[in-house]
């Protein structure tokens, strides 16, 4: 019950902005409803909001969100999702380590400090807020460092949300190569969904979002090897990889993601209920988007600082050009 007062209210709110949204995601299939609904959380953001919503509005932006891709995999195939990660880890492998190398470089031409280029950097190449709070305690970096990095993270999940969609259909891109491109180049879990939902709507098809979903999942995973490798590298902590415990960093809705698709590669064509789960996990990919726009102040991720933020969106070029042209070498696109 403690639970269930603490966080309805704020639920609930984002579940009243996922409604129009909705709607409007439906007559505007090439805007969606994720758009519309960070717009919402955006424009509401504004109004200096009573505090005892800010429990269920977290609860939403986090939990939510993992549940509705947790419910995206009843419509997947597990067959599928091993054929789609494997075909995008050369991908991942190269996006990340440009994202690293890059952040590396330029926190020494633009003399960044160390812990925030490392959180931006881990940010913007694995998946955003989730990859900086599993990679924050390992380096021990500040609480004002968290917050700066994941604010710039939030900046350019903001902007991903509205600008990959029309990218794509601008540079020509395949169902299967937006979905790969919004995989493996937007920073988080939340507006990769968001923007794979965007593309499906628009074009009738939810192939995108299915490669987007199982290709950002695989690239999730390695927050283990990469927290594991700050552990040994870092020069500032006393931390090995033996200390680093994998249970508090691996990502276990990943998990509960593939065995829904097993179900539903086992079960799924005999039981109607399960096709109507993914539709359902839509709708609560909007209530996650809404709830992120409501915890997002772009005045105050202006004003954050401008190197941390010219970082980020330089990584963000480099990771979505590499992707794409990764792409072209691989002949997926």
């Amino acid at each position: 019950m403690d639970f269930i007062s603490k966080n309805f209210r704020g639920v609930l709110f984002c579940f009243a902005l996922a409604v129009p949204a909705t709607y409007l995601g439906k007559l505007f299939p090439v805007i969606g409803a994720p758009v519309f609904a960070i717009l919402f959380g955006l424009l509401v953001a504004f109004w200096n909001r009573p505090a005892f919503f800010q429990p269920g509005i977290q609860f939403t932006a986090k939990k939510i969100l993992q549940y509705s891709i947790i419910l995206l995999g009843f419509g997947m195939n597990l067959f599928e999702i091993l054929a789609v990660g494997s075909q995008s880890l050369a991908i991942i492998i190269a996006t990340i380590s440009t994202a690293l190398i890059v952040a590396f470089v330029l926190s020494k031409v633009m003399n960044i400090e160390r812990d925030i280029a490392t959180l931006v950097g881990v940010g913007s190449s694995i998946c955003g807020g989730s990859a900086i709070a599993a990679a924050a305690p390992v380096i021990r970096a500040s609480d004002k460092d968290i917050a700066q990095s994941i604010s710039v993270i939030f900046l350019f999940n903001v902007v991903a949300a509205f600008l990959f969609p029309a990218l794509g259909d601008m540079l020509g891109f395949t169902d299967t190569g937006f979905g790969m491109w919004a995989g493996t180049a937007i920073n988080d879990t939340s507006s990769v969904v968001a923007a794979g939902q965007t593309w499906a709507s628009a074009h009738g098809s939810d192939t995108a979002l299915n490669y987007a979903t199982i290709v950002k999942l695989t690239r999730t995973l390695a927050i283990i090897p990469i927290c594991l490798g700050l552990a040994y590298i870092t020069g500032k902590t006393k931390n090995t990889a033996s200390d680093v415990k994998i249970t508090s960093i691996f990502p276990m809705f990943i998990l509960y993601f593939v065995l829904a698709a097993v179900v539903n590669t086992l079960v799924g064509s005999s039981v109607p209920f399960l096709a109507e789960l993914p539709s359902v996990g839509k709708f609560m990919i909007a209530m996650a988007m809404a709830a992120i726009g409501l915890n997002t102040n772009l005045v105050s991720l202006v004003k954050s600082g401008g190197k941390p933020i010219l970082l980020g969106l330089i990584c963000w070029i480099c990771i979505a050009l590499v992707s794409i042209g990764m792409q072209h070498v691989l002949g997926i696109w």
